[in-house]
């Protein structure tokens, strides 16, 4: 862009130029491609017509003439809107709050005016041009897994459920928030509670919750932090059934304390929008001391269970003896049999028999034998 002050001068004006005629700083004509003379007192301005305008105390001096307004496209961006400026159909830039004028010439200019205000950007918003590094300051993004759910809210007013997805907003004024929830089957470990029990033994339990959120709106807008609230109803619930039980009923019964927590904290869950699946104590840790007589218990116990096996096999044996000798008493070819067998036995353990003496010897054994 340039300015010539003349008196009366031949001007030439390029092609995809505009020749503004000034006289007293007001427009009061306009010149196209060709040579021109321009007489006394007026100056020329040559504004290229390929590029937007620039300058708005200009372009409303030039707005004033209408032929020139004709040729002008003038947009307006507000204060709570930005503009993407399209050349030729391509991204060019961002326009922010102002007054743009484009020349209808051979460069095609298009504006596309997005309120800030609006929150969620439009689903038929070109995509691609949201990750632009120009663009990338005016918007936020929020992603919801497949596995999760998640609740919208503008200046903090409800808005709706978002299913998966990839959310794109506009970064104004108005304040987006989007909470999320895992919808899948989750543990709550609820670790070392100290408890007493009836007979005033101090436990350590050691509780697993297996859950998962069915009603998404109950668990984070009508609940405060609803992983703290089962936390604490659990607690509770566990709290309540171990002091009323003796140490030795705990022990003994411990698999009757997850039906009793799963029926004591069924209505709170369902104002939580929780679903529990399972629960159960994983650990019970005794003080040392009520450990060590547990065990001194047990050994004795064993002590005294293989004390009563013993009497009871010797009983059986000493049993056996006395039939066995009543059956031999009765029956003189079952003892002489009895005696045989015991013969035997000796012969089995002696390796040669050496006789010496007279025949007498020989008589005996067979004595012995018979």
């Amino acid at each position: 862009m340039f300015i010539k002050k003349i008196n009366l001068v031949r001007l030439t004006v390029d092609a995809y130029q505009l020749g503004v005629v000034f006289k007293n700083g007001k427009v009061v004509d306009m010149l196209t491609a060709g040579s021109h003379w321009i007489g006394f007192g007026k100056t020329v301005q040559c504004i290229d017509m390929t590029i937007p305008m620039k300058g708005a105390v200009q372009l409303n001096i030039l707005m004033e003439y209408a032929p020139i307004r004709a040729l002008l496209q003038v947009v307006e961006i507000k204060d709570q809107e930005i503009g993407f400026e399209f050349k030729d159909g391509n991204f060019s830039r961002i326009l922010e709050a102002g007054r743009y004028a484009y020349w209808k010439s051979i460069v095609d200019y298009d504006v596309r005016i997005e309120d800030l205000e609006s929150g969620k950007i439009a689903s038929n918003f070109p995509r691609k041009l949201l990750m632009n590094r120009a663009v990338l300051p005016y918007i936020k993004v929020h992603l919801v897994e497949s596995f999760e759910r998640g609740l919208l809210f503008s200046n903090g007013v409800f808005e709706g459920e978002i299913d998966p997805g990839t959310y794109y907003f506009w970064n104004g004024s108005k304040t987006i928030t989007l909470l999320k929830t895992d919808l899948r089957t989750q543990q709550l470990e609820i670790s070392g509670q100290e408890i007493l029990t009836k007979d005033k033994v101090a436990l350590r339990i050691n509780f697993d919750v297996q859950y998962k959120i069915n009603d998404v709106q109950k668990a984070l807008s009508k609940t405060n932090n609803y992983i703290k609230q089962m936390y604490t109803t659990f607690q509770l619930a566990l709290r309540e059934y171990i002091g009323t039980m003796v140490l030795d009923n705990i022990l003994t019964r411990r698999e009757e304390v997850a039906p009793f927590v799963m029926t004591a904290v069924k209505d709170k869950m369902e104002t939580f929008g929780v679903e529990v699946i399972t629960c159960g104590i994983r650990d019970i840790i005794l003080p040392g001391d009520v450990k060590e007589i547990i065990n001194q218990v047990l050994i004795a116990q064993k002590k005294a269970q293989a004390n009563n096996i013993m009497r009871q096999e010797e009983t059986a044996s000493t049993r056996s003896l006395l039939n066995t000798a009543k059956l031999m008493e009765q029956n003189e070819m079952l003892f002489k049999l009895k005696e045989m067998e015991y013969v035997e036995k000796i012969a089995d353990k002696i390796g040669e028999i050496t006789v010496s003496g007279n025949a007498k010897v020989i008589d005996q054994l067979k004595k012995i034998i018979n």
